[in-house]
């Protein structure tokens, strides 16, 4: 509780023209949706491009965040989806993709999926080994339809929750947990086709 408190008071200060309250709340969002960014656009100089364009519209829409409506992380989530949706819509870029590559940094929030399992005691050939399954996943999840990969990455790469997932894409909660079920399964097929194509 105290989290979201700090937070609220954050947004507070933000709204009342507060410039260190906005340096920390830059600060603190910025790899998170610098990682959103990335994984859909593919591209370190557009996912930098698309962060600060999300932060100028935070920062011009921050004082209508409802407090009793969805979590802060979950807004700023939303703000980051629709200006990307609107991006890929207005034909920006060809087509929507998201990359397990690394980002920068070593917090635990800003690891791939490959990093967040690979077991770090492992030699040389388990790391070569992990290496080929995360391009594997990359290539999977390419394939996958937009909004598929749109709720695998919110679910299983943002460890955001079905609720929270169904507020950001605007959709129920069970047209959330069908489309990350239809995710993975596809996912899982796509990775067994190609595992066979390479043994």
């Amino acid at each position: 509780m105290d989290d979201i408190q700090a937070v609220n008071a954050l947004v507070r200060r933000c709204v009342a023209g507060d410039a260190a309250a906005w340096q920390d709340m830059v600060q603190q969002y910025h790899r998170r949706i610098y990682n959103i960014c990335y994984r859909f656009s593919g591209s370190a100089e557009d996912a930098a491009d698309l962060t600060q364009e999300v932060f100028i519209k935070v920062y011009r829409t921050l004082g209508t965040y409802d407090t009793s409506r969805a979590s802060f992380m979950t807004w700023v989530t939303t703000v980051t989806r629709n200006l990307l949706v609107d991006h890929f819509r207005k034909g920006k870029y060809d087509r929507v993709t998201d990359s397990l590559d690394a980002t920068p940094g070593n917090q635990e929030e800003g690891l791939t999926l490959a990093e967040k399992l690979e077991d770090p005691s492992t030699g040389p050939e388990a790391r070569v080994q992990s290496q080929q399954a995360q391009e594997m996943v990359h290539e999977g999840l390419a394939k996958l339809s937009p909004e598929l990969r749109e709720a695998v990455i919110l679910r299983d790469l943002q460890d955001m929750d079905y609720k929270d997932i169904a507020i950001v894409l605007k959709v129920p909660e069970g047209t959330v947990k069908s489309r990350i079920n239809r995710g993975r399964t596809e996912l899982a097929r796509l990775l067994q086709r190609n595992y066979r194509q390479v043994s």
